[in-house]
């Protein structure tokens, strides 16, 4: 039975989240989470600076010696764009820039990271993931019908990275997650959880067609417990220690460097613009806009009357679709007509395979009780 439709007085976290709840108030339980467990505990400013130089320190200590003192992984995107900027140029780390390939990098995209890495001097090392491997992985996931149809992309991108690290015995690993611009997390039934091994082995296993030898897998455990505790490597996220905003990031990198913007969060991939932006609003009802103008609107760099301005219209070009739809469809190597019918077969969701969302859920809180890692809503 669905919901009566219903929207937040505050952000625009609407009752397309399927989980949403409302205060008294009208306002929903993402603000009330960020006000109550981010807001106290965030400080993005001369605090959480002196903060992040103490780490800085130990960084460089660790690396004295070495080609580099630290790894980050690389997008193109401006979140990892503006951490490179800042590791570099104010606090003096010297990162191997980590980038990987799976085969759906915008040009946009790679001339940003190529001209960052050039006007730093530093050395970009780029990991080419097997097309026909990942080809196979991301049509399984059209097939299955879930909504989470990135994972094939985000799991190399974050398995390779960790993979490199322990092999190179790197003990320090930047990453531009924030809370500045995502504070709101996408929920779940939107997005599942990128390394739940037993969903990705039982989606693959029921539709793939090929045997994925050199694709990189990386369970929870392997990254968040051997990695960790037994490896002693760190994850480090600089920006919610900085002053961040979209707005002086953008500025910031243009003038400096010539970077491009892109039209949207995480539209460096042309596969995730035409995930992001078509599919899941027009496939499921879930637009991922809602979550990132919500986290926007929470850290005072939006107004709720500028998102919902910008919601009212369409996240893809509507005169340009079609042409998107025969990309993706011959770099898939199948038909329009096929990538269409998966568009509008019957619609699953992760509940539908097996899962480890238990897992996850108790990770989530025995991290979020020890101060670990706070986030609004999952």
């Amino acid at each position: 039975m669905s919901r009566p439709y219903r929207i937040c007085e505050c952000c625009v976290m609407d009752t397309s989240d399927a989980e949403i709840s409302f205060d008294a108030k009208g306002i929903c339980d993402h603000c009330n989470g960020f006000w109550r467990d981010v807001k106290p505990n965030w400080h993005p400013d001369d605090q959480g600076k002196a903060m992040f130089r103490e780490v800085v320190a130990k960084i460089k200590a660790d690396g004295k010696g070495k080609p580099f003192d630290c790894i980050m992984g690389m997008s193109g995107g401006l979140d990892s764009s503006y951490l490179l900027h800042l590791a570099v140029s104010e606090f003096g780390l010297r990162p191997l820039v980590f980038h990987v390939d799976g085969g759906w990098n915008t040009d946009i995209a790679v001339n940003n990271i190529q001209m960052l890495v050039d006007k730093l001097g530093l050395d970009l090392y780029t990991e080419v993931i097997n097309w026909e491997e990942m080809r196979d992985f991301q049509l399984a996931f059209f097939k299955s019908g879930v909504p989470h149809l990135d994972i094939p992309q985000d799991h190399a991108f974050v398995a390779t990275l960790y993979h490199f690290a322990n092999k190179h015995n790197i003990k320090y690993i930047l990453n531009g997650g924030n809370y500045a611009t995502e504070c709101v997390r996408n929920p779940l039934e939107w997005l599942y959880y990128g390394t739940d091994m037993a969903q990705i082995r039982d989606i693959h296993r029921q539709f793939g067609t090929r045997q994925l030898k050199t694709y990189p897998f990386s369970s929870i455990l392997f990254h968040k417990v051997y990695l960790r505790y037994i490896r002693g490597v760190q994850v480090v996220k600089p920006l919610n220690w900085l002053p961040y905003t979209k707005e002086i990031a953008i500025t910031t990198l243009s003038e400096k460097y010539g970077w491009r913007p892109y039209p949207q969060k995480h539209f460096e991939s042309r596969f995730t613009k035409f995930f992001e932006g078509y599919w899941l609003p027009t496939r499921f009802g879930y637009d991922t806009r809602r979550v990132q103008y919500s986290s926007l609107i929470l850290t005072g760099q939006m107004t709720r009357d500028e998102a919902l301005e910008k919601l009212s219209k369409p996240a893809y070009d509507p005169e340009t679709i079609d042409e998107e739809f025969e990309y993706i469809a011959t770099k898939l190597g199948i038909t329009v007509d096929e990538l269409r019918h998966y568009h509008t077969m019957p619609k699953k969701t992760y509940k539908d395979y097996k899962n480890q969302e238990w897992m996850f859920d108790l990770g989530a809180k025995a991290l979020k009780m020890l101060g670990i890692e706070r986030s609004v809503k999952r």
